[in-house]
């Protein structure tokens, strides 16, 4: 605005400022875990900042579920051509407590059935969820 107010032929000076860095002024814990709502944190947990949507507190993810997060989002790469993580566990986390193919497909038909995964890629995202859990990554 204040720019547009000026005459034109005018000169003027603009200065450049670096801007504030994110979390800059938040210091690092002092302490352990403290007692949330009557239960112990174990710290192993992430504070998930939405665009849309209050932050949450999520635990961070099993060693095997980020194996399988892995596999899965290095399946999409093959199958659709994108990366998403979030996607990947999404997925991983509807697959994990199926006992076979066709409950896994139901479920994520559910889940996420805009996306109409083809059955192969459904049954290839089965296996490697099954194949993480083995330890077989």
């Amino acid at each position: 605005k204040m720019l547009k107010d000026l005459p034109k032929g005018i000169s003027f000076t603009l200065n450049l400022v670096e801007p504030l860095k994110a979390f800059e002024m938040i210091e690092p814990r002092s302490r352990g875990g403290k007692a949330i709502d009557g239960k112990i944190s174990t710290g192993k947990e992430t504070l998930r900042l939405r665009s849309k949507g209050p932050a949450t507190v999520e635990e961070v993810p099993t060693e095997y579920e980020e194996k399988a997060i892995s596999k899965v989002d290095d399946l999409l790469e093959t199958y659709m051509g994108i990366r998403d993580t979030e996607l990947a566990a999404t997925m991983v986390e509807v697959g994990k407590d199926k006992k076979n193919p066709d409950e896994f497909a139901i479920a994520l038909d559910e889940a996420l059935g805009d996306f109409a995964f083809p059955d192969e890629f459904v049954f290839d995202v089965w296996g490697a969820i099954g194949d993480a859990k083995k330890g077989r990554f």
